[in-house]
């Protein structure tokens, strides 16, 4: 059964004017506490990518000197590079300026053979650098070095290292086979003669 509103008097009629204005309300207030609760959870998440250095919380009183960290004689002594141990020549210049022909030359002959873990050999280069991208999520350094094999073309090795330490060489294995990479040891001969 339909009932009729044309007949009935202005005062009996429902007031669809203050709806509106009700509606109008509560779609502001609706509206207002969803950007609120976004506006929240973006300040309260942790911002990806940027720099965690540590920021000191007080700064020391004006008369006092901040303390010094010491400093090791083992971090002056060693050299920052290894290229100055193969430079050609039997002298060499190290970065704090002293020469060293004879130390350079014990060096050299003690050095022992270094290891490498060669997770692939590719012969696209993306190939190469996504293995290398993947690498790098688990934590590792890797290196993409090309070699021109004679009758193949030029192959990208992915390899990281060098190591000395067996035990680093078997945890690293050991990482990359729980992560599905198949890795073999290459031992490189130090061939210098000095």
């Amino acid at each position: 059964m339909s009932f009729d509103y044309k007949q009935l008097s202005p005062s009996l009629r429902p007031d669809s004017s203050g709806s509106f204005l009700i509606g109008l309300f509560f779609g502001f207030l609706l509206g207002l506490g969803v950007a609120a609760g976004i506006a929240i959870y973006f300040f309260k998440t942790p911002i990806p990518f940027t720099d965690k250095t540590r920021v000191p919380e007080k700064a020391p009183p004006a008369g006092q000197a901040t303390p010094e960290p010491p400093q090791s004689a083992k971090a002056e002594d060693k050299p920052r590079f290894d290229f100055y141990r193969i430079l050609p020549g039997g002298r060499s210049r190290s970065p704090n300026g002293r020469c060293g022909g004879r130390q350079a030359g014990r060096q050299a002959r003690r050095a022992k053979d270094s290891y490498f873990l060669q997770a692939g050999s590719f012969q696209n280069p993306a190939d190469a650098d996504h293995l290398k991208a993947r690498l790098a999520l688990m934590g590792m350094e890797a290196n993409v070095e090309p070699a021109n094999l004679a009758e193949k073309g030029v192959w990208y090795r992915v390899r990281l290292g060098p190591f000395t330490r067996i035990d680093e060489i078997n945890r690293l294995r050991q990482q990359l086979a729980q992560n599905g990479v198949d890795a073999s040891l290459v031992r490189i001969k130090d061939t210098s003669t000095n």
